[in-house]
């Protein structure tokens, strides 16, 4: 390291966001930039461990420590090569990650202060983009073998950009009218602008990966015919059955799904218009959200942002501990009390509730029954225990932000007749294939719903096992 004593003398610090009352009237990125000169600070800051837990804890084995002392020293196209050597779009994990490689800092164990691995990872990408040092590199040569990826959320587009680069011809086929999945139509634009994805495309489209949108493969076009033109074919459709709570009053006109109101705000700061009938506007309502992580938080910014009149947020779990939870030590990720930026802006936040029903008149929302539960240690686990102190809140939406369930299996799954697990994902062994001969696997649809960066190190694992297949 250039400088190996830096972590002593420069203390954290953080880029931190726009001004509240500034950014919740627009859909721009609340996350600020440091200047170069800080963010080589910053960087020096890596202590070079003789273990790098950093890059034990990360899903795509990022080499922290190497692209820290090559930002420090002012080498962007260095770093950026070192970064994009694991990792296809440091782009989108410089803004959406939550960092767990940052929780396994040693300097996180110096006054929760580790180096500020995520915005570094930032930096160096648009660097590297505003040098020019980003530029299409097509293959040199064409295997002749055709590989069909099937959705275009992170896992699929980094399957798609890896398989190419080894000289395979992709296509990316994709059901909405754009790539980018829940990168594009989950994760709003005040964490992640739409223009970040569109200019990674661009390149990717440069290189030779052709992309079908508006394509639902399994009705648009059958899985046989994907099975009969592709030597393979990558299943990428991301775990897409939400779960649901099938209460009384679920029914009512007012209880929508996350993503329903959160693709569709995508939607609009994109340019689409869409009926009063169909817009699922906020403005001067009462909000509930139900659901405490972090899709749940992104409900809670969209909702301040179209102008909500109050922001509810519960989970059925307990409150987690503040700073440090003895439960997950160190260099785990810490299952602590995370406030986005989101709940910064004006947000209730409640724990131990569950949702009993929703009240309503002429089929419209007016009310939510909660009730108070406990968490007590059983035999088996944690059990839930309701101790009949209810109460009714006043709400006019509601969000169901609880997570994923697994992915939807109508339609191409079903056709495919690949095997599910036991969470009824789809089944695969170690090199990521079903039990289908040509069909792999990638991402949220066999892990489970996770993180992007889990998505993208899954979309690299099966682009080198399809490789090594159609070898």
């Amino acid at each position: 390291m250039g400088n190996p004593k830096a972590f002593l003398s420069i203390l954290r610090k953080e880029a931190g966001y726009r001004p509240i009352s500034e950014r919740i009237m627009d859909y721009s990125e609340v996350e600020q930039t440091l200047n170069l000169e800080d963010r080589k600070l910053q960087a020096s800051r890596c202590m070079d461990c003789g273990i790098p837990f950093c890059h034990w804890a990360c899903p795509v084995a990022n080499r922290q420590p190497e692209w820290q002392d090559l930002a420090y020293k002012g080498k962007w196209k260095e770093a950026y090569e070192s970064l994009v050597a694991t990792d296809d779009f440091p782009e989108f994990t410089g803004r959406i990650c939550p960092a767990p490689c940052e929780k396994a800092c040693v300097l996180k164990l110096s006054a929760d202060s580790p180096v500020t691995i995520r915005e570094n990872e930032a930096s160096i990408v648009e660097k590297a983009f505003a040098e020019g040092y980003i530029k299409a590199n097509p293959p040199k040569y064409r295997s002749g073998k055709k590989v069909a990826v099937i959705g275009g959320g992170p896992a699929g587009m980094a399957a798609a950009n890896q398989l190419n680069l080894k000289g395979h011809t992709v296509t990316l086929f994709e059901k909405n009218e754009a790539i980018g999945g829940l990168l594009r139509f989950g994760i709003p634009d005040f964490k992640l602008n739409k223009k970040i994805i569109d200019r990674r495309l661009a390149l990717m489209a440069e290189e030779g990966v052709e992309f079908k949108t508006g394509v639902n493969v399994g009705k648009d076009i059958t899985g046989k015919e994907i099975m009969e033109q592709f030597d393979a074919v990558c299943l990428a459709v991301g775990a897409e059955q939400p779960r649901d709570l099938p209460i009384k009053g679920r029914e009512l006109k007012g209880v929508y799904f996350a993503l329903e109101f959160l693709g569709q705000q995508n939607r609009v700061v994109a340019g689409k218009t869409f009926s009063d009938a169909e817009r699922i506007s906020a403005k001067g309502k009462h909000v509930l959200v139900i659901g405490g992580g972090d899709t749940g938080s992104d409900c809670v910014g969209t909702s301040v942002r179209h102008g909500a009149a109050s922001v509810t947020q519960i989970e059925i779990m307990p409150m987690p501990p503040a700073h440090h939870n003895p439960a997950t030590p160190w260099p785990t990720y810490p299952m602590v009390l995370k406030t986005s930026s989101s709940h910064e802006e004006g947000c209730t936040r409640r724990w131990n509730l569950e949702t009993k029903q929703f009240l309503g008149k002429d089929g419209q929302l007016t009310e939510v029954e909660i009730e108070e539960v406990e968490w007590r240690q059983g035999e088996t686990g944690m059990t839930i225990h309701r101790t009949g102190n209810k109460e009714t809140l006043k709400v006019d939406l509601v969000f169901l932000a609880m997570g994923f369930v697994h992915p939807v299996h109508e339609g191409l799954l079903t056709e495919l007749g690949v095997e599910l697990d036991g969470r009824k994902n789809v089944a695969v062994n170690a090199a990521q294939q079903s039990s289908v001969s040509k069909v792999f696997a990638a991402g949220d649809a066999h892990l489970g719903a996770s993180l992007v960066v889990r998505a993208i190190a899954s979309g690299r694992k099966a682009a080198e096992e399809i490789d090594t297949f159609l070898k």
